[in-house]
């Protein structure tokens, strides 16, 4: 199993947690390929851990359907079914909508002026064809919003579902549009002027539209 060591290193986590940030993020970007094995002794070895944290991690995947374990047997990482992404879209549309209405009465000058600096990275993420990283900076994007939301429940849902999608975006390469980054602007100046209902409007567009992108491709 050909794992990395040259990675990043999270910090300020326990090493439960820093495992499963890891293998989850291998898990999304292909470095760790659907159906391949997994041995809690290798995965141990490349990330400087004990097994039983490894482990810890990867129970943790299996709940959220990253990976699948086979007591006795092996564990290997799950398939990455494309036509699931029309099934990921909708319940992610309809929470980051939530969240930015939800968001609309707490969120500050400051975290504007963020989406604003992020939107800005993003264009020229997309300018320049850089759909990976451009897909990273539309989730800080959104992140924002979540934050300003400040509901853990929520928070919690959809970190799940955005790394389900993540993980669609780049195993089949489907990419982010510059009309994302319209709407992220029309989404900044409906938080300026507190309209919680164009805001849901606008949020829940900028997902669902990704999936009427996705069948023009067929």
């Amino acid at each position: 199993m050909p794992v990395p060591i040259n990675h990043s290193k999270p910090v300020r986590m326990n090493a439960k947690e820093t495992a499963y940030h890891q293998l989850e993020q291998w898990i999304i970007d292909g470095t760790l390929q659907p159906g391949e094995k997994l041995t809690d002794i290798e995965l141990a070895q490349a990330l400087n851990l004990s097994r039983t944290p490894i482990r810890e991690a990867l129970q943790l995947l299996e709940v959220v359907g990253f990976v699948r374990m086979f007591p006795g047997k092996a564990t290997t990482v799950t398939p990455v079914n494309k036509e699931d992404i029309k099934h990921l879209l909708p319940p992610l549309a309809v929470l980051q909508a939530l969240a930015g209405e939800l968001a609309v009465p707490n969120i500050n000058q400051e975290q504007i002026e963020r989406l604003e600096e992020t939107n800005k990275r993003f264009a020229e993420a997309i300018e320049e064809n850089d759909s990976f990283t451009a897909l990273k900076i539309d989730e800080e994007f959104h992140r924002i919003i979540i934050e300003a939301a400040q509901n853990p429940y929520i928070t919690i849902m959809l970190s799940r579902l955005q790394s389900h999608v993540r993980r669609q975006f780049f195993h089949h390469g489907l990419e982010l549009s510059d009309a994302s980054r319209l709407e992220h602007d029309q989404i900044i100046q409906a938080f300026k002027e507190k309209d919680v209902e164009r805001i849901s409007d606008l949020t829940k567009n900028n997902w669902i539209r990704s999936i009427e992108e996705l069948n023009a491709k067929k």
